[in-house]
């Protein structure tokens, strides 16, 4: 047994020196790693800030002070004024002019300093030269010109078409090409993720926008784009859309597209006085599964004023032709106002109760409708009245 405790005789006992350094380096190591550490990711942090800096947030050019004209139309977007600074072309790179180096960190620095509705329209004179807090200070402190503004009013029951010709009457607009392009196509607009259009009939509808462009008086900066018009219309839209109003239309087991093209049908068949009534002959008809057969639609897909309308005419193939398919038409054939959109969701409780399921013009002067609960009745009202639409659309020669 005492040959487990006998030291080998060829091992040597290690030197005092050599102990105590392997303790002292045991010691240090941890303190050595994090300054190690520390010092490694300085490195990156210096690395990275200077990558960030020189890549998104430094002048494009800080020897090349030459002036670059810069014109911001009134009521452009922070994304908008982005793209001019950009420079964008048509390809999405930056032209000669560019000014800024990332589109998206001038929106986040706008944003995050709070001043994205104090950018100011104008014409400016910038270079390249200029950081991102120099260029939106300046475009904060405006171009020390007077800006025009123009208040217009836009009515009930216009469709797209009418509103651009109307915009450019008042002299909003230059054009209606642009504005009704982005009717069609909603590209570039702040309001898209709002829109409660569905994707499916979207591409098929004449305008997209159709409906959602909310009739009102407005004021707007001469000069303004036809995205911040657009964008106003449809944001009074949503602001008219009140959380009642969905809870009904949930009620009524409809969505907010099909109550807003009822509305429209509702807005270009009947004056306001009989909104409700027209509205409880709708649903009774939908309740039904009868064809709505509004003129008024047949109105929208040929462009005509006109009251009385052809066998051929009626049948014309459409998706908006309530003539040959049952149910709402593929979506608003003009943009309703809010008693159009209220009767739509509230319509007479006592014409739903009577079952009404048809009406018609008396005198077009007046404009006022006759109602009827059955086709015999409603025969009898379009013989007493017929004459006078025959003589309407002759005066206006249609």
């Amino acid at each position: 047994m005492a040959k487990r405790f006998r030291r080998d005789a060829s091992e040597q006992a290690r030197p005092l020196s050599q102990t105590t350094g392997a303790k002292a380096w045991r010691m240090l190591r941890p303190a050595a790693i994090f300054l190690v550490s520390v010092a490694l990711a300085v490195l990156i942090a210096v690395s990275g800030y200077n990558f960030l800096m020189d890549h998104f947030y430094r002048p494009i050019d800080p020897n090349d002070a030459s002036s670059v004209a810069v014109e911001i139309k009134g009521g452009s977007s922070v994304s908008a004024i982005a793209r001019v600074l950009y420079d964008e072309q048509a390809d999405g790179e930056p032209g000669e002019n560019q000014l800024i180096r990332n589109k998206a960190v001038f929106k986040v620095f706008v944003d995050f300093m709070g001043l994205g509705s104090k950018l100011r329209s104008g014409s400016y004179t910038m270079d390249r030269t200029m950081t991102i807090p120099q260029i939106v200070e300046q475009l904060a402190a405006g171009d020390g010109k007077v800006q025009q503004v123009i208040k217009f009013t836009l009515t009930e029951g216009m469709t797209a078409e009418t509103m651009a010709a109307s915009l450019v009457e008042q002299g909003v607009l230059k054009s209606p090409d642009r504005f009704l392009e982005l009717c069609k196509t909603r590209e570039g607009l702040s309001t898209n993720e709002l829109m409660v259009i569905p994707e499916e009939t979207a591409a098929d509808r004449r305008y997209t926008l159709e409906g959602y462009l909310f009739p009102d008086t407005y004021e707007v900066y001469a000069g303004t784009s036809e995205e911040s018009v657009i964008n106003k219309l449809t944001t009074r839209f949503y602001g008219i859309m009140s959380e009642d109003y969905i809870l009904r239309a949930e009620e009524l087991n409809m969505t907010i597209d099909q109550v807003v093209t009822l509305a429209s049908l509702i807005e270009k068949e009947a004056k306001s006085a009989d909104f409700t009534r027209v509205s409880a002959v709708f649903h009774n008809r939908l309740d039904e599964g009868m064809p709505l057969q509004s003129d008024a639609t047949i109105q929208y897909l040929l462009g005509s004023k006109k009251l009385i309308f052809t066998a051929e005419e009626l049948a014309t193939e459409s998706p908006y032709n309530t003539y040959k398919n049952t149910g709402l038409p593929l979506g608003p054939i003009c943009n309703p106002g809010r008693v159009a959109i209220e009767a739509a969701l509230y319509p007479d409780e006592a014409y739903r109760k009577g079952n009404y399921l048809y009406f018609c013009l008396k005198e077009p002067e007046s404009g006022e409708l006759v109602f009827a609960r059955t086709l015999e009745e409603h025969n009898e009202n379009v013989a007493r009245y017929q004459a006078l639409w025959a003589e309407a659309d002759e005066a206006q020669g249609q």
